[in-house]
């Protein structure tokens, strides 16, 4: 004992009187060298005195080399299709015959067991391994090879195995090939290393193709496209982003394409953001240059453009050079490039000048995609945080015995069960289109959801993934989780095919120039929604709020529609909103109401209508809309202090 108090007071027996350790006193907790003393060394006084104190005391925790016996258990990640009641339960509810339903089940369910086990490893992967670019090979011939990772490579191949473009043109399932095709992307999205992005580029190309007819130059691709076979398929990019815009390409799209004696064109321009630059094809918007020179400016002049990416006898990209890999906040594992485009050859899919008209189909499939990857980012760290509720234990009790942890997780799963029935009915909306079946309210249904299921979920995916990484507490940030990730990635989602204000204006040019049928439509199918469930009393507060809110966006409507253009620009992102919240209401109340629903359906859809529902319709009886609101808006945001 006498050692060990003097080892913990800082004082050396026999010494002459108090001896500080460096840097203060002796810590008692040490942490040392695993490492053996050389051979011969004589043992310090310290070394003497540390012993004594072990044999006195017996085991000291983290002396030497221990670091303590206690390691937290890390969340495991089990297989999403059975970790997902709800995405089980609108499957079962919706697929047609049994054996569509069994074939689809079975699929979803060994594949979530392939994600859980192989597929999340070979995403981290491509975390790990970012792509890069090589410039030049080593006796300085110009190359440009975007270097990725063998899980990137790997994923390409998986995505072409598993169908994740093809079951979409699959006509085997009918109008539900979509929903089954968006499913299946929503169990892996998360996994990815964000090989969704070029399966959704080439989704989005196909599409394109199917729409403009399959023929030459682009039956090929197409076939490429749409294959299951490895080493046939292709993925699309799509390099629509110049300098000077994102979203407005009308007035940004610098590009020229000169026509060609035989037809085709060759492309010059400089491409400022390009996604999944090693792509084997592109689409992309250029203006088409008569015998003068001249081209058309606006949108009137912008022509769709088919373009292969290939390389020379030399190993050179034909009519391109790759400046520079982008530096992104998140999407790391995806080549994101800059590209000079000289006189590379292409030809025209769409008729001169409606290339922003044939982009169209592309932009419906693109979105969609994003919202599928919204949604499925809220289900993967709500299922991951789960897991991990049942394993930390804080303050004497688990995670999941704490009320107010419970609380929160409960929140994240309202919102994600939202998101999810709301990118799904689209899905749905989308495959009956493409078989020939919708009718005109599904047709208006599907013009107005695609933005506002997009614009809303993109923003929801944002707040649910910050929250899940809160309730790892410390963990949520550290990198090597893998978790902060999630967290980066999401933000794309509100920024990627249109930022919030850049949809939520779609939706009043998409109101517009439907003369307000697309409204009409809304009505009507929320209207019928709550019909179904009128007579399910346990639902009754929640068809009421519905209900009620959106008789406040109705008479909002009819005040609008006398007020000038400005006055619904300002209220836009705000009506977006309205119009997510009470359509999601809805589809939760009509889930909750089907006879094979559970309680947890109906807790559900009753905590999700007890939030404001028609945000719209209050912000308006506030003037937040009135026209010195611009002005003054405008004044706050550059308000600064007068120097003298």
């Amino acid at each position: 004992m006498a050692a060990s108090s003097a080892i913990l007071s800082g004082r050396v027996a026999g010494s002459s009187g108090s001896r500080l350790w460096r840097g203060g006193t002796r810590p008692l907790v040490h942490i040392r060298s695993a490492s053996a003393a050389e051979h011969g060394a004589r043992k310090s006084d310290e070394d003497h005195l540390w012993e004594a104190a072990s044999g006195a005391e017996g085991y000291l925790p983290f002396s030497r080399a221990r670091v303590g016996s206690f390691f937290q258990d890390q969340p495991v990640l089990k297989n999403p299709f059975l970790e997902d009641a709800l995405l089980r339960g609108y499957l079962k509810r919706h697929l047609p015959q049994e054996s569509c339903s069994q074939a689809v089940f079975s699929d979803l369910n060994a594949f979530g067991e392939r994600v859980a086990k192989e597929i999340d490893t070979w995403g981290r992967e491509c975390d790990l391994n970012p792509p890069r670019l090589v410039h030049f090979d080593p006796w300085g011939r110009r190359v440009d090879h975007i270097v990725t990772s063998a899980a990137w490579k790997r994923l390409k191949d998986l995505s072409a195995q598993e169908g994740l473009v093809a079951i979409g043109y699959d006509k085997s399932f009918g109008e539900w090939s979509r929903v089954y095709q968006m499913s299946k992307l929503y169990i892996f999205s998360p996994s990815s290393g964000l090989y969704t992005c070029p399966l959704a580029m080439t989704d989005g190309a196909a599409k394109v193709i199917q729409s403009v007819g399959v023929s030459p130059p682009v039956e090929e691709a197409y076939g490429r496209l749409t294959s299951r076979q490895p080493e046939c398929f292709w993925t699309s990019g799509q390099w629509m982003t110049e300098r000077q815009g994102g979203s407005d390409v009308g007035t940004g799209t610098e590009t020229v394409a000169v026509p060609q004696t035989d037809g085709s064109y060759k492309l010059h321009g400089f491409k400022w953001f390009t996604s999944a630059t090693d792509a084997d094809m592109t689409l992309t918007l250029a203006r088409v240059q008569d015998r003068s020179g001249s081209t058309t400016p606006g949108s009137r002049g912008l022509s769709l453009f088919y373009a292969e990416v290939s390389r020379d006898e030399d190993g050179r990209l034909r009519g391109i050079e790759v400046q520079r890999l982008k530096d992104k906040l998140g999407t790391r594992q995806m080549p994101t490039a800059e590209l000079l485009l000289d006189g590379l050859p292409a030809h025209r899919l769409s008729e001169e000048g409606r290339g922003v008209a044939s982009i169209a189909n592309m932009l419906t499939i693109t979105r969609i995609h994003n919202s599928v990857s919204a949604a499925a980012a809220m289900r993967r760290v709500l299922q991951l945080a789960r897991d991990y509720a049942t394993r930390r234990t804080a303050f004497g009790k688990l995670l999941k015995d704490h009320p107010l942890h419970m609380q929160t997780l409960a929140r994240m799963e309202v919102e994600t069960r939202a998101a999810f029935l709301l990118v799904m009915d689209v899905c749905r909306l989308l495959g009956r289109e493409e078989r020939g079946l919708a009718s005109q309210l599904d047709v208006h249904l599907l013009r107005l959801l695609t933005p506002v299921v997009k614009l809303y979920t993109g923003k929801q995916a944002v707040a649910v993934v910050s929250e899940g990484l809160e309730s790892f507490g410390g963990q949520g940030y550290i990198e090597d989780t893998g978790l902060p990730g999630i967290l980066r990635d999401a933000q794309v989602l509100s920024i990627w095919e249109g930022t919030t204000n850049v949809l939520s204006l779609d939706v009043l040019r998409c109101v517009a120039r439907s003369s307000g049928m697309v409204l009409h439509a809304y009505f009507a199918h929320v209207k019928s929604l709550l019909a179904g469930a009128s007579g399910v009393s346990s639902l009754a507060p929640a068809v009421k709020a519905i209900a009620s809110a959106q008789s406040e966006l109705e008479q909002f409507v009819q005040i609008a529609a006398s007020r000038p253009p400005s006055y619904l620009q300002l209220a836009a992102r705000d009506l977006a909103y309205s119009l997510a919240r009470i359509y999601a209401g809805a589809l939760l109340i009509d889930h909750a109401s089907w006879k094979d629903a559970s309680p947890h359906d109906t807790y559900a859809a009753l905590r999700w209508c007890e939030q404001e529902l028609c945000l719209v319709a209050s912000r308006q009886t506030r003037g937040c809309y009135d026209s010195s609101t611009a002005a003054l808006d405008a004044a706050l945001v550059y308000d600064a202090l007068i120097q003298d």
